[in-house]
């Protein structure tokens, strides 16, 4: 697993053991990456759920502001830590080693891009999306991209977060949501 491109381009990342984690595929990451890239420039990023890192890492690599990466698993916050340090990106983030649902109640910051690709045995994903929308963490015109089983059903979310484009890649399904800005909220 390498970042693809931007100031960390070819760095290798360490991977967690077992099959807790699953990493986001390259075809699936470029096929993220291709529809976000003019989205990336000077955002604040949340990697929820961030396993490797990968996501959020790559984002840093190619011209995000700041990234926040949270995962439950102590192993996982270790890796985040130093999959940074070796892209040289320590400085741009922040790595919690503690509950999704937890970090999202408690959240006040706004972000322009999160990462949501949680576990696929349970419902966090939903859960995620629920609470994100509800507490209104993203910023107008923030994107959400959620990774999850291509025949999962995912939820809609009250305005003003729409979904604006699913991508599949085999049995691998991208939902792209996007928040409103302020004056379309108020428009209409």
């Amino acid at each position: 697993m390498r970042v693809i491109t931007g100031s960390a381009r070819g760095r290798r990342l360490g991977e967690l053991k077992g099959q807790e984690t699953r990493p986001t595929t390259g075809k699936v990451k470029e096929g993220i990456f291709s529809a976000i890239q003019f989205e990336l420039e000077d955002a604040r990023v949340l990697d929820l759920f961030a396993g490797t890192g990968q996501m959020g890492i790559e984002a840093l690599s190619r011209g995000a502001r700041s990234c926040v990466f949270i995962d439950r698993r102590a192993d996982a916050a270790k890796l985040v830590r130093d999959n940074l340090a070796v892209c040289g990106l320590t400085e741009r983030a922040q790595v919690v080693c503690g509950d999704a649902m937890a970090y999202l109640a408690a959240q006040r910051t706004r972000f322009d891009l999160i990462f949501l690709d949680p576990p696929y045995a349970d419902d966090s994903l939903e859960r995620a999306l629920t609470r994100i929308a509800g507490f209104d963490i993203s910023a107008p015109y923030g994107i959400i991209v959620a990774e999850c089983p291509a025949d999962k059903a995912l939820p809609a979310l009250s305005v003003p977060y729409r979904l604006r484009r699913e991508y599949r890649y085999g049995r691998i399904k991208v939902a792209v949501y996007r928040r409103d800005g302020e004056e379309e909220e108020t428009n209409g």
